[in-house]
Order: C-alpha cells, then structure tokens, then sequence
C-alpha cells in the first residue's frame, strides 16, 4: 500500500494558498480517479483505490499545518505502512514557482508541516515531492505569502504544475522513487 499526504491547512480560506499546495494536487488527483477525498478517519479527509493492481490512499490531514503528523502517524499505524512508501507533498520556498523535486529524504528547510511529519513518525527517511512557491516579489512577511493564492501571472504555470505533480504521484507509486526523481526533478513548468 501507499500513502499519498498532501500537505495544506483545512477550509474555504485556505483553499488556493500557497501552502496548502499539497491539498490542490490531491484533490486534483482524486477527481482524476473519479475518487473524491470525502470519507473522514484520524482528523482527515482520504480516498482509497486501487491503480494498476497497487492500493493507494490519498489523505489531507485536517489538523492545519503544525499538526500534519499526527494524522500521517495514525495513517502510517493503522494501515503498518513501510515508510518508502509514503510520500509527503508540499510547498517550498527555495524552489521556484514552476518546479518540483522528489526527495528520498531530508530535513525540513524550515517547513512545519513536514517538522511534524517528522517528530511523529520518528524519522526524516520518508520519500516528499517538494513544489516551488518561490520567494515574495514583495516584501511580503514569508508568514503572509505562504497564506496567501499565488500572484495572478502564477494561475496557469501553477494549474500545470499541479498536473505534472499528480504525474508524478502516479510514477511513484507504479514506477517507484527513482522514476519519479528522473522525470520530475529536470522539469519546469513555468517554461
């Protein structure tokens, strides 16, 4: 089986934020299943399914950001998930709008999300998919940006990035890490 976490914070304020990218691209990914995440269980909404004879379940933990782990935890328990085989995704700052990166591990680069991600599953050794939301133009308090929809010239290299990322789900699961590294890390959508 595999877990597919999308990292965001719950509800209609948040919906289309930077941070809550990692909601955007489960949510398209589910539709695209014809799976809709609306079934409820350890503070989150998921979708279970099967493609190409492998389980996946997707989940949007609904514990706002600092508290993702508890849910990912409670997944990750309940199910007696091999850690490879859950990927984290979610926003970065340090990548650019328009590019994603598949890691196999890591620190946090500062994110909260995946801090508790972390702490509660004891472990930095877990696969993360990490999407560019790039830097303020503006000056903005990071605080502010990140809780803030993406600049009006970002919608379509964001609705692209979106697609390539549920692209790249799809390679994890049914191709593994690697194949996901190769074909998404040398890309930019924003070209």
């Amino acid at each position: 089986m595999y877990l597919i976490v999308g990292l965001g914070n719950p509800g209609p304020a948040y919906e289309n934020t930077r941070h809550s990218i990692g909601f955007q691209v489960m949510f398209s990914w589910s539709r695209d299943l014809g799976t809709p995440l609306t079934r409820r269980r350890f503070q989150s909404r998921h979708a279970g399914t099967v493609i190409q004879g492998k389980k996946i379940l997707l989940i949007c933990p609904e514990t706002f950001m600092n508290l993702s782990g508890n849910a990912v935890r409670a997944f990750a328990d309940y199910y007696d998930m091999d850690y490879g085989n859950i990927l984290v995704v979610h926003d970065d700052l340090d990548l650019a709008v328009g590019r994603i990166k598949v890691v196999r591990n890591g620190g946090t680069g500062g994110h909260k999300g995946l801090d508790s991600v972390i702490r509660h599953l004891g472990t930095r050794d877990f696969p993360r998919m990490k999407i560019g939301i790039g830097r303020p133009r503006y000056d903005e308090p990071v605080e502010d940006y990140v809780l803030a929809p993406f600049y009006r010239d970002q919608k379509d290299v964001i609705e692209r990035v979106v697609q390539g990322a549920v692209r790249t789900c799809e390679l994890f699961v049914l191709e593994g890490i690697e194949s996901a590294m190769n074909t998404s890390n040398c890309q930019n959508f924003a070209n």
